[in-house]
């Protein structure tokens, strides 16, 4: 499955020139990637009491700009499910234009630290969106 948000390009996301200034897609990354955890049941202001899942390694490309006022939709898939981490797919398409693709890496850690293994509930949750490679 493919888990997917709206977002409309605001004028907080622009440069002076209009376009997406390429820190706030990752601000966007990031929102997509909050939001999937609340769909699948596990909040960050509920994870992050005992846990968190810091941002590990992050790879984008921006094949197109996107301008103030454009309609993204926001994609993920998990690419990669470990013990600790998780490897998500991120895109972004307008007008069945590709505007960026990567791939985010989150670490499940302790408040000391150290990862820790995902939830049984919460890697049951993310399973039907592990890519399919077939």
């Amino acid at each position: 499955m493919v888990f997917s948000i709206p977002q409309k390009v605001l004028f907080k996301h622009c440069d002076p020139a209009g376009l997406v200034f390429y820190p706030r897609y990752f601000e966007m990354i990031n929102d997509l990637i909050e939001t999937f955890f609340d769909h699948v049941g596990y909040p960050f202001e509920t994870l992050h009491g005992a846990y968190a899942v810091p941002t590990v390694q992050i790879d984008v490309t921006f094949p197109a700009p996107s301008r103030h006022g454009d309609h993204l939709e926001l994609a993920l898939q998990i690419h990669r499910l470990g013990t600790t981490s998780v490897t998500f797919e991120c895109r972004a398409t307008a007008s069945d234009r590709l505007r960026f693709e990567g791939t985010s890496t989150l670490v499940h850690i302790t408040k000391d630290g150290q990862p820790t293994p995902w939830p049984t509930t919460t890697r049951a949750a993310f399973t039907p969106y592990i890519r399919s490679t077939t």
